[in-house]
């Protein structure tokens, strides 16, 4: 018996049911709205992020949160990841010759 399903139709039906499973997963996941008055933005995060390592240092001896929630959300998320980036050295360090 010759197998008439080419490679190609493999991969494209693996990525079909990939992009399903992906999608039921993010159906489902939600976080709660912030309550908070004014709850932290952009600025806050950038200074979360670059100030990650003595956060968590501080959250093994201590209740200290190296993520401030409720948050604003998106723009606080990108805040957080350029403050973290500019202090963990953000890859600029690897292109060093």
């Amino acid at each position: 018996m010759y197998n008439t399903v080419s490679h190609r139709e493999r991969q494209m039906c693996g990525f079909v049911a990939l992009c399903l499973v992906v999608l039921a997963l993010w159906g489902c996941a939600h976080q709660p709205s912030p309550s908070a008055y004014d709850p932290p933005g952009f600025f806050s995060g950038l200074l979360h992020g670059f100030l990650i390592l003595f956060s968590f240092i501080g959250s093994l001896f201590a209740d200290v949160r190296i993520y401030s929630f409720p948050n604003s959300g998106g723009w606080y998320d990108f805040g957080y990841l350029i403050g973290a980036s500019m202090f963990l050295g953000g890859g600029g360090a690897a292109s060093a010759s």
